[in-house]
Formats: structure tokens, sequence, C-alpha cells
């Protein structure tokens, strides 16, 4: 394709884990209805920093039970059926297990599925960004590490820690075999995700692409870090107000964590397949 020629890109699925809910439609009816995921910190003990709010996902199950099986293989394909299985969740960090879950739900409100055996898996591709990675299990691991020496260290820290293997899972779980890329510059990582995974796109590199984000960081270390910048917001006492960037009052931003993926697809590809376009 010429460099210079441009195919028109559009949303076509939405997935999330947020604090203000588990799935995309869950986060949407919270936000409209000005309900805040923001809250006392219950990970650790955060009585000795002058920041003690985040955004932490809550009752979240990564291997819970998808609404309904998908067979991103076709057909003949094995079914998937939880985004984490039991057995592979301590191979992963929790920035994984959100994410996955937020890339299968995308994928399944895209409705991709049923398709997916006239669909070339080298045509579809993921971009999933991960600002920190897996900090919580860094910390973890460096405290067993400390106190039982290097037998005690996991085989899996590495599948844990590594800001790509998100993009990797996903790429695995719905067979997506082609661009595979993972983004990482701080707070404008899902945005630049978006932004390349939608120029792959336009370009002629791939059809569809899952494109987002994700990250799990509300650990003393990066709490007690950003506070020592002075950036985190101290409105201990009224956690649903804290965030407020565009205010005259605002005092900084709230830590939190969670994921949202889309599902961006070529027009006339999804057309072809009569899929609803959001945007």
């Amino acid at each position: 394709m010429n460099p210079s020629s441009s195919r028109r890109v559009v949303i076509t699925g939405i997935g999330a884990v947020t604090p203000c809910g588990n799935t995309a439609p869950d986060t949407w009816a919270a936000l409209v209805a000005g309900r805040s995921g923001l809250g006392p910190i219950t990970r650790f003990d955060a009585t000795a920093c002058t920041a003690r709010i985040a955004g932490e996902v809550k009752n979240f199950d990564p291997a819970r039970p998808l609404p309904a099986p998908l067979h991103p293989r076709g057909p003949a394909g094995e079914a998937l059926t939880q985004a984490i299985s039991p057995k592979d969740q301590k191979k992963f960090g929790r920035f994984t297990h959100l994410g996955a879950a937020a890339a299968v739900e995308a994928y399944a409100d895209s409705g991709l599925d049923p398709h997916r055996a006239a669909l070339n898996p080298e045509r579809m591709g993921v971009n999933l960004g991960v600002g920190l990675g897996g900090l919580p299990e860094m910390e973890a691991m460096h405290d067993t590490w400390k106190a039982g020496g290097f037998r005690k260290i996991s085989p899996f820290f590495i599948f844990q820690i590594a800001p790509n293997l998100l993009a990797g899972q996903v790429s695995l779980l719905l067979d997506f075999r082609g661009p595979n890329m993972s983004v990482a510059s701080a707070c404008a990582t899902s945005g630049h995700a978006l932004g390349e995974a939608a120029a792959a796109i336009a370009r002629g590199d791939a059809d569809v692409m899952i494109a987002g984000g994700a990250e799990s960081t509300v650990t003393p270390l990066a709490i007690g870090a950003f506070a020592q910048m002075r950036a985190l917001s101290t409105r201990n006492d009224a956690p649903d107000q804290a965030s407020r960037p565009y205010d005259r009052d605002r005092d900084g931003f709230v830590l939190s964590e969670g994921a949202v993926v889309f599902v961006l697809e070529e027009h006339a590809h999804a057309v072809q397949r009569g899929a609803r376009i959001y945007a």
C-alpha cells in the first residue's frame, strides 16, 4: 500500500475493568450516575503517607466465566470460557489479569467471533500499553527473596512483570497473529497505543487491532514516590472529590488501576460483516 494513502478506522468493540465497574457497561453506568470509584487505600497500610486514597478495582475475578464461550480459532477450535484460567493466574501480574479481561470483553463486544472462520488471523493485531508493569509483583518478590533467598524466587516472576506479556497473552488467547506491540509512555501510554494501532490499520498492516492499556500500581512504592513528588491529591477525607484536573482548587491526581481496550477496525471490513460502529 502507498504510505501516503489512508484507510478509514472505526471502533467496533469496547471492554473495561475499572474502579467504577468490572465491565464497560458497568463503568459507563457509574460515570453517568456520577459515582466515583475512588476511596481509601485497602491494599496496604497508608497511614503514614500524605496521600491515602486511590482507585482500586473491586471484586474482580480474572477467572470469572465469560457470559458466553468464544471461538477465536473457529467453530472447530477450543472454546475460550475465561480471560485467565485459575491455573494461569499465578503466571501473570495483575495488570495482565485486568488487561486480558478488558480485551476479551472488547473482542466479544465487537461481534468478530462468529466470523473468525472467514478472517485471516495474520491481519489482526494487538497494541496494548502498560506504564509501569508488574510493580506490585516486583515489590512482593523482592520481599520474598530477602526473606528466603534465591530459591524462593518464582519461575513465573518475569512473566508477571514484563510489560509486553499483556499484548502477547491477548494475542494467544484470541489468535491474533498480526502486528503485536506494547507501548510504555507514562500517562500517554494508552493514547499512543490507540494511535499506533489506528496507524497500522490506516497504512494497511492490519484490518483489525485490539488496542488500549492496563495498569495496576497501587503499591507503597508507587503511592509513596508520587506523594513525595507532591503529585498526588491529599483530599483524603473526600476521595470522591479528589480527582478534579481542571478545577482551580485541584491539588494533584489520584493513582488508580484498571484497563480499557477497544477493537479498531478498517471501515469497509467492519461494514462488510455488518458490525456495529461506535465511532
